[in-house]
């Protein structure tokens, strides 16, 4: 029980650390993010990692807010080509031969 409580502790501390780094380097956010959204995107991960490591997760109900980069995290590292979807393109201008 001690060594749960202080593993909890530990997450709550981090959390606690990446809040402050969201808000220090997303003051006015961007298209699509913000401090408060990544706020409950790390409340999500950790208690997805918590879970992991067979904890009861330390924000009850916490939903995802952004599924797609859990699938950019999460992907496999052996991939089906026609089974993957492209996220980077290049336009012809900016192709170099050197």
């Amino acid at each position: 029980p001690a060594f749960k409580a202080e593993i909890k502790a530990l997450f709550e501390k981090a959390v606690e650390l990446e809040y402050r780094y969201a808000e220090d380097t997303m003051p006015r956010g961007v298209l699509g993010l913000n401090a408060s959204m990544f706020k409950g995107y790390l409340r999500y991960i950790a208690n997805r990692r918590a879970t992991q490591i067979g904890l009861e997760p330390l924000f009850p109900n916490e939903e995802n807010p952004f599924p797609w980069m859990s699938e950019m995290i999460d992907l496999k590292k052996e991939r089906n080509f026609f089974e993957t979807r492209v996220i980077e393109y290049q336009s012809g201008g900016a192709l170099s031969w050197d």
